[in-house]
């Protein structure tokens, strides 16, 4: 009997970006598992892939904390199938505000909700990533982070959104470091522009990508063969194609998620 195809796993699957991650995944024909939030997107995420049979959601599962995270990872493990990517669009949409004109408490919940959500997953994630690379160490394992747009100075008016971008970026440092012991690439793709969405379609640039522009780059990463920068920019610039399929495709997507 043909072992199924490993699949990738996308934390945040409710955001604008998660639904780019998804109808890029399944473009290549990649099995995935959704996880976010319950409510009107991910039921739009779902109506829309309906016909899609490599489309799974994990439903009641999340990444906010140490124990929720250890329970989704157990979940994974428990359906025994292998886990080839982790794809993690986790972080909050920036809002204004400088650092002295609010309480630390501020920064604190920032920290909480953008940062402390990609250690945990990544705690629990990534051994089973490293799983699949002493499986098939002929196929490459990702763990991939993506965030948003922030200057080299920071985001001026955005000072808590700053820190905690700033903060996740050196988290994927470390992590790349730290995970290439166990044979897993990770990396963050961080966005340059805002995300164009049909939403915003009227007052958009020319250069603002889409969702699945964004994650049609993210996916290219698991065919890339040299070496692994931790850190890209230019999110959504290049791969606006579909890139190459992974596995032989059941069905493909091809129109931008909602």
């Amino acid at each position: 009997m043909r072992r199924s195809n490993p699949e990738a796993l996308v934390l945040g699957a409710d955001g604008v970006i998660g639904y780019g991650l998804v109808g890029a995944l399944l473009e290549v024909g990649s099995p995935v598992l959704a996880v976010g939030r319950d409510g009107p997107r991910m039921q739009a995420l779902a109506d829309y892939f309906a016909d899609e049979p490599g489309l799974t959601f994990l439903r009641e599962a999340s990444v906010a904390d140490e124990a929720a995270a250890q329970s989704l990872a157990q979940r994974i493990a428990q359906r025994g199938k292998p886990l080839r990517a982790v794809f993690a669009s986790l972080s909050g949409l920036p809002r204004a505000g400088r650092l002295l004109d609010q309480p630390a408490d501020v920064l604190r919940e920032r920290i909480e909700q953008d940062v402390l959500p990609h250690l945990a997953a990544a705690r629990h994630l990534l051994p089973l990533l490293a799983r699949f690379n002493e499986e098939s160490p002929y196929q490459s394992c990702h763990y991939v982070l993506l965030d948003g747009p922030l200057p080299k100075n920071g985001w001026a008016g955005h000072g808590h959104y700053s820190v905690a971008a700033a903060a996740t970026r050196m988290l994927a440092q470390m992590l790349h470091e730290e995970a290439a012991q166990l044979g897993v690439r990770v990396q963050l793709l961080a966005t340059e522009h805002p995300i164009s969405t049909p939403e915003n379609a009227a007052d958009a640039c020319a250069e603002w990508p889409s969702a699945l522009a964004v994650g049609r780059q993210a996916v290219a990463l698991m065919t890339h063969k040299g070496p692994a920068a931790p850190i890209i920019g230019r999110a959504g610039s290049k791969a606006c194609v579909p890139t190459q399929p992974l596995y032989p495709l059941e069905r493909a997507s091809t129109a931008d998620p909602p």
